[in-house]
């Protein structure tokens, strides 16, 4: 009598294991974001992170992240780091650059310099760094540092591929043109497996051949 109960309870146990690691599977969605502007237009570079996720460990070290100089532009214009990741800032110009953030995420100032600087920057706070050149107005960069590893960059398609483990789950959306103030974050709340279409509010960007607001502390 004992065995046939222990071979009962077996089998339960066997069924509530199998039951869990499909429920567990089935709660895994690939979803399929697509982000536009106002009119309609898709939109690349936008920035989503999924939030609450895992941040990377702090005993794993991120590669070196470069951001370049070439032809009076940073190269690339926005570049996506983990919180911790450190960035080098060449300079391949047959000039010099006077490369500075004023972010509250993270001011810093490169001095005149061609080449290499003498060391690279590390990106520790999470947010969203405006980089400009003191002696080239017209250079403007963006450094969006992530708090987690779920972070992921708009194609040309304005398409974004991600796979959460469970929904509901939330994203944060990010656009360097978006009519918002750049440190702000449109926050989307995912319900379903289904294509989600997700629009930006962007302005063109305007000549920069002056200090402006995007400078300024505060816009980070």
């Amino acid at each position: 009598m004992f065995k046939r109960a222990l071979q009962k309870y077996a089998k339960h146990s066997y069924f509530l294991a199998i039951g869990l690691f499909y429920s567990q599977f089935a709660s895994s969605a690939d979803i399929n974001l697509v982000l536009e502007d106002q009119h309609g237009q898709k939109l690349s570079g936008a920035v989503v992170e999924l939030i609450n996720a895992s941040t990377h460990s702090a005993s794993k070290t991120l590669p070196l992240a470069v951001m370049d100089q070439v032809h009076k532009q940073f190269l690339p214009e926005l570049l996506v780091v983990q919180q911790g990741q450190q960035v080098n800032f060449p300079n391949s110009d047959n000039i010099r650059h006077h490369v500075y953030s004023f972010s509250q995420a993270k001011p810093f100032q490169l001095r005149l310099y061609s080449g290499q600087p003498k060391e690279p920057i590390t990106f520790d706070q999470q947010g969203v760094v405006v980089l400009g050149c003191n002696i080239h107005d017209s250079m403007v960069g963006y450094i969006y540092v992530a708090s987690s590893e779920s972070v992921y960059k708009s194609d040309k398609k304005g398409l974004i591929s991600l796979t959460l483990n469970t929904l509901p789950a939330q994203v944060s959306v990010w656009h360097p043109l978006q009519t918002a103030p750049l440190e702000n974050k449109k926050i989307i709340t995912i319900n379903s497996q289904k294509q989600l279409l997700v629009t930006v509010n962007t302005s063109s960007p305007a000549p920069r051949n002056t200090f402006g607001s995007k400078f300024k502390a505060g816009n980070d």
